[in-house]
């Protein structure tokens, strides 16, 4: 990993520029024209694509529920427990979570009715591997916030079949109804919805390139959570923090995509050159290797900052996906961090877990957008009705400067529906 030394070449380098790589517009076209396909001829236009682009030959986009029960045969039961073990935690994480904001918001007088989203459609990435976590990330929190029905959309093997983890994922998440499209096509269906696959008020989840353009082409005609693009880690670490920790983390992260992001900002030259060396060492032995690799070739980064503070001045402007803490008095930090998806506090609190199994959901805001977006959660499926109810003593007091104002915005109808009141 390249390692560089001082505050502003480390601020050069972080400094966002949009990855001609990820969010190329000259493929829109191409997206654009999957989805006008799936507009019009439905699920024709999926079959098609599903073979063309999958290698898949469907007799049906449905996945039947025998072939959910049969997915239990062909996992370890230690992996269905480990899911069943997840679900619980997030499903309790985000009942805390509702619990909290329901209590505030459903107060007599606060003006305001909250109501869950009738449908929505949640995406599993496939490709290289298969997501079972997404599917409880994603399906669990929109459970929890009371949406009536989940629809998953997953691409299919080659063989024509999802993934056993995924399908277990979903039935333990309590989906409704899965099929085995992927890509700008699912979204597609989602979005305006087909024979076989109901249109849905809000699609979610992460997807690669396809799925983010065409989120990003029918948002309008149907909610999104946002468009995720590569994962990204960055840790701030001091003297203190354990090399070989480090760079686990930062290995963890780079083995997603070839496009992902590992950084370390670290106040301690010596740390710099151990995780260099630990990254090296702990390389060799990845199956991923060839995608980690190119990752942190192209994207790995080791800065060396005067100190916490400066660390902190750059995480705050990169806003990454994922931030780790691992400096002595850590939780001192906390407050001075404005920008992150989630936050990991001490050496013990790898990104795996938050990955997996602590609770919070992992589909975070990525590209910076961590300035102004949040972690998905159960206020990505429910909506917000204002309610305005005035009895004749509030009327009076509010009448003459809501009428005041209408004139002076020229909308004397508006006023005039006022005044009649206050006569």
């Amino acid at each position: 990993m390249k390692i560089i030394e001082g505050f502003e070449p480390a601020k050069v380098a972080l400094s966002r520029r949009i990855s001609a790589e990820f969010y190329h517009t000259d493929l829109e076209p191409k997206v654009k024209q999957i989805i006008d396909e799936v507009r019009r001829r439905g699920d024709a236009a999926l079959f098609d694509y599903t073979r063309k682009l999958d290698g898949a030959k469907l007799t049906s986009l449905e996945v039947s529920k025998k072939q959910i029960k049969s997915a239990y045969q062909q996992v370890d039961k230690e992996l269905i427990s480990a899911l069943k073990l997840a679900a619980k935690r997030i499903r309790s994480y985000h009942q805390k979570q509702k619990r909290s904001i329901w209590s505030m918001a459903t107060k007599k007088g606060f003006g305001q009715l909250i109501r869950p989203l009738e449908r929505i459609g949640a995406y599993a990435p496939g490709g290289t591997a298969c997501y079972p976590s997404t599917v409880l990330m994603t399906a669990i929190p929109a459970r929890v916030a009371g949406v009536k029905e989940v629809m998953l959309v997953t691409p299919p093997k080659a063989n024509g079949k999802v993934p056993a983890p995924t399908l277990i994922a979903a039935d333990i998440a309590q989906v409704d109804r899965i099929f085995s499209v992927g890509g700008a096509q699912a979204i597609a269906a989602l979005a305006f919805g087909t024979k076989s696959i109901p249109r849905v008020d809000k699609v979610c989840g992460p997807g690669n390139i396809f799925v983010v353009l065409a989120k990003k082409l029918v948002y309008g005609i149907v909610g999104i959570d946002g468009l995720a693009g590569p994962s990204e880690v960055l840790i701030i670490a001091d003297e203190t923090a354990n090399p070989g920790y480090c760079a686990a983390d930062l290995l963890a992260q780079a083995e997603h995509d070839p496009l992902a992001s590992a950084i370390l900002l670290t106040t301690s030259r010596r740390l710099a050159d151990e995780v260099a060396q630990e990254v090296k060492k702990q390389l060799k032995g990845l199956e991923r290797h060839t995608i980690a690799n190119e990752s942190l070739q192209k994207r790995g980064l080791i800065a060396v900052v005067a100190d916490i503070s400066e660390a902190i001045e750059l995480a705050n402007l990169y806003a990454p996906e994922h931030l780790c803490l691992m400096a002595k008095g850590a939780d001192a930090y906390i407050d001075q961090l404005a920008n992150a998806g989630c936050i990991f506090i001490g050496d013990n609190s790898t990104v795996v877990l938050g990955d997996y199994v602590f609770g919070p959901s992992h589909v975070l805001p990525t590209g910076a957008t961590a300035r102004f977006s949040s972690p998905l959660n159960i206020l990505d499926f429910t909506k917000f009705i204002s309610l305005v109810d005035v009895d004749k003593a509030s009327l009076k007091q509010l009448g003459r400067a809501a009428s005041i104002i209408a004139r002076a915005e020229g909308f004397n109808a508006h006023a005039r529906a006022v005044e009649k009141r206050l006569k």
